[in-house]
């Protein structure tokens, strides 16, 4: 009688000493983050009660990672990661050393405050792709869901810690002390990254350039069926979902005894709910499609801005904010191990910098709408129009663009030898093509496989361009062109190869009718040598 393989436990990859140590800093990481933010968006409601600013607060803080995220995971996926992962503690350190000295001296205004908090948030920008790839290298691929989750457990554990210290120290000795104290826990973390022994291997074709880098990432990702999705719907939960944490103060302020503690307990309330949630994760994956969960976190969420946005009584407000908190860990949660399944390690920041992008991108717009929103009506008829706009776009992505489970095997795999030359050129584009011999009678599904597989698969590799060509005078002769922006990216290519990879080379290969194998001629295009090579550039 065979029995179903155990799911993995949900405490699993803290078994693992590495992965324990770095989720300590991230705790703490995120400690800093709530903390300024809390500080901040506090701060900004005794400065102006105009609700656009304070929901500024929120964009100022997520538009840094929409804007540097891709050249942070390009960095991240080309630099030492634990040297990457240092700096940015570093970073956070600073910027919150300048704005416990700017409120000290009593000199904080609106705009500066935003200026600050921006700046603090391309520590954020800088922070997360490079932690996102380095999670699946510290625990076996079956506890990486249990791993992220606990990730999203130490974002929600310092979002009830993180609020309720920072509200404590705002009521006894002033917020500069909350970003004092912000400091010095990012030079703790600093110093527990700095006792991690990662042992990084240079890439023996050198670095990517970053513009070449981030252009193949972002193809990556436009060329795959499966991070589309992924990015559709983590933009339209976050950019209604938003909402809430945008105007959480001034509801929090129209509470009945609204103040700065009940701004924090509703905080820490939506964080104890994503942690609640974080235990029950692995049977309802088991139970739901990723698109059943999605559209339930965002049925959740839109329950819990209803909520909110119609009552004043804290006690409804309390579990509306725990019912949020559930939604927004089952949704971020089932999204993110979704596209880290999706991306292989050589690209696996920049996939995961763009996914976070699209995250912060969608929260900084939407703080902005629904802030502007709230000044031209109410914060009540705001929140009420994202809870049922969130839902709807949600249902209708499902509708028009339904998951279809993992596309591709990415086992690296290496099936042929890189060629090797005796000069090889130093600059200009490299013209690859492949001539085919197929039966004409074929030629219609031999294309459908060419447009629809093999050019995808060239460009996630990074080709700067693919085309097919088919002899006019011989209906059997068909020849792939591929461009590589350079010798040296030509080589990667070979590098970037998965199982999926040689098992679209084997189906292409079953079209072929020649006696030798398909004739592969490299080129120089002379065109773009003087000009040192043309787009990428």
């Amino acid at each position: 009688m065979s029995s179903k393989p155990a799911l993995p436990s949900a405490l699993a990859p803290l078994s693992q000493p590495v992965f324990r140590m770095l989720w300590l800093t991230w705790l703490m990481a995120n400690m800093c983050m709530w903390m300024n933010d809390v500080a901040a968006a506090w701060m900004m409601t005794s400065l102006t009660t105009t609700p656009l600013w304070v929901a500024l607060v929120q964009t100022a803080s997520t538009l840094p990672v929409f804007l540097l995220g891709l050249p942070s995971g390009a960095l991240a996926d080309n630099l030492d990661r634990r040297r990457y992962y240092l700096v940015t503690q570093l970073w956070v350190a600073v910027v919150s050393v300048l704005l416990s000295v700017v409120v000290l001296f009593g000199t904080m205004t609106p705009a500066l405050l935003l200026a600050l908090t921006f700046a603090n948030g391309i520590g954020l920008a800088m922070r997360w792709p490079v932690f996102s790839a380095i999670v699946p290298e510290l625990v076996p691929r079956a506890q990486l869901p249990a791993a992220l989750a606990l990730n999203g457990v130490s974002m929600n554990a310092s979002r009830i810690v993180g609020p309720l210290l920072a509200g404590a120290i705002i009521a006894s000795a002033g917020s500069a002390w909350v970003f004092v104290l912000n400091a010095l826990l990012s030079l703790v973390a600093a110093v527990i990254i700095l006792r991690w022994r990662r042992e990084h291997t240079p890439n023996p074709l050198g670095r990517e350039r970053l513009f070449t880098a981030m252009r193949v990432g972002w193809q990556y990702v436009a060329q795959s069926y499966l991070l589309r999705g992924v990015l559709l719907r983590i933009a339209i939960f976050f950019f209604h979902s938003t909402a809430l944490l945008a105007l959480l103060a001034l509801l929090a302020r129209g509470m009945d005894g609204g103040g700065a503690g009940t701004f924090t307990l509703l905080l820490a309330c939506m964080g104890a709910g994503a942690i609640v949630a974080t235990v029950f994760l692995p049977r309802l994956r088991e139970r739901y499609s990723r698109d059943g969960l999605v559209l339930r976190g965002a049925l959740l969420q839109a329950i819990a801005m209803a909520v909110m946005a119609w009552t004043h009584n804290l006690w409804l407000a309390v579990p509306a904010m725990l019912l949020g908190g559930a939604a927004w860990i089952t949704t971020a949660n089932t999204l993110s191990v979704s596209i880290q399944m999706g991306l292989p390690d050589w690209v696996r920041a920049r996939g995961m910098s763009i996914y976070q992008m699209a995250i912060m991108g969608a929260s900084a717009a939407g703080a902005a709408l629904w802030g502007q929103i709230a000044t031209w009506t109410t914060v009540p008829t705001a929140l009420g129009i994202a809870a049922v706009s969130g839902l709807i776009a949600m249902a209708a992505a499902n509708r028009w663009l339904p998951d279809a489970g993992l596309e591709d095997d990415l086992t690296p795999k290496r099936i042929l030898p890189a060629p090797r030359i005796d000069s090889p050129p130093p600059q200009g584009n490299v013209m690859v093509t492949i001539e085919y011999l197929i039966d004409p009678a074929r030629a219609d599904e031999f294309r459908e496989l060419m447009f629809n597989e093999s050019r995808r698969s060239r460009l996630r590799h990074g080709a700067l361009s693919w085309e097919l060509l088919h002899d006019i005078a011989d209906p059997g002769r068909f020849v792939e062109v591929i461009v590589d922006e350079s010798w040296i990216d030509h080589l990667r290519r070979f590098d970037r190869v998965t199982a999926s990879d040689v098992a679209l080379r084997d189906r292409k290969l079953a079209f072929h009718r020649g006696d030798a194998p398909p004739r592969v001629t490299r080129s120089l295009m002379e065109s773009t040598v003087r000009g040192g090579g043309a787009s990428g550039r």
